[in-house]
């Protein structure tokens, strides 16, 4: 976040030491960050967090929904960091909603909802909105920075423990067919090791445990994963786990 040139003051009047400025991120600039929350001591902790990272940049702060659409799409941040519950304010009720909103006017920017909330209810509509990473505000502090720049690169992030959740959820869906299949050509088929890939995605492993999982490159995790996208013809990977449960490509429990 923009800093004055004086020192800032905080939440106990004492001055806060003034930040040096951030050096770009290697090949490129700073990733630009949103922060939504409805606490603003929550969103003080988190600028203070991210403001020791060289190659992430909070470019703004939101304390509820419609506010956080309005500073979207004026500001194009990198990635939103958006709690799930908030208080409807301006027709925006809650996290979900402006995610929705958020992924209508900035396409490409990446939503992660941080949030006290592990209902799987709440994981899946998030999801279904747009959002591409789900994590729980017990992390700590040190792996919200990774977490952004993951998401930043393009992977999708979900704790393991919400992974089995919303695997659940999305097997619960379509036992009592919620979603129904809408008629048309049969899935496009995929390959025994992209079907492992996917199954791996499901449970919420990232690049690296895959590769590990299937004795692979993360290069070659990275290839299957891209195929995957495009036969399926879906944008990210936890939309991938989504089409695959609802096509019965994945055997659930």
């Amino acid at each position: 976040m923009a800093q004055s040139e004086s020192a800032q003051v905080g939440t106990t009047g004492e001055a806060i030491p003034q930040q040096a400025p951030r050096a770009p991120r290697p090949g490129g600039d700073p990733i630009r960050v949103l922060l939504v929350d409805d606490h603003a001591l929550l969103r003080r902790g988190l600028d203070i967090v991210l403001q020791q990272e060289s190659d992430i940049e909070v470019v703004g702060e939101a304390g509820d929904g419609s506010e956080a659409v309005a500073k979207a799409g004026e500001l194009l941040p990198d990635v939103v960091l958006l709690d799930v519950k908030m208080p409807k304010r301006g027709g925006i009720g809650g996290g979900i909603e402006a995610a929705a909103a958020i992924k209508e006017i900035a396409p490409s920017t990446r939503i992660v909802m941080l949030t006290m909330s592990d209902e799987e209810a709440d994981l899946y509509e998030a999801i279904k909105a747009g959002a591409t990473g789900y994590l729980l505000k017990e992390i700590p502090p040190h792996e919200i920075a990774d977490s952004i720049r993951a998401v930043a690169g393009g992977q999708s992030l979900i704790t393991p423990s919400m992974a089995t959740k919303l695997i659940s959820e999305f097997a619960t869906l379509a036992k009592h067919g919620e979603e129904k299949r809408e008629q048309g050509p049969p899935a496009p088929k995929l390959t025994d090791r992209e079907l492992e890939v996917l199954k791996l995605i499901a449970t919420g492993a990232n690049n690296s445990k895959i590769a590990k999982t299937l004795f692979i490159s993360e290069n070659t995790v990275k290839n299957h994963v891209r195929n995957i996208l495009e036969k399926l013809q879906l944008h990210s990977r936890m939309e991938a786990v989504m089409y695959a449960v609802r096509e019965k490509i994945l055997d659930l429990p």
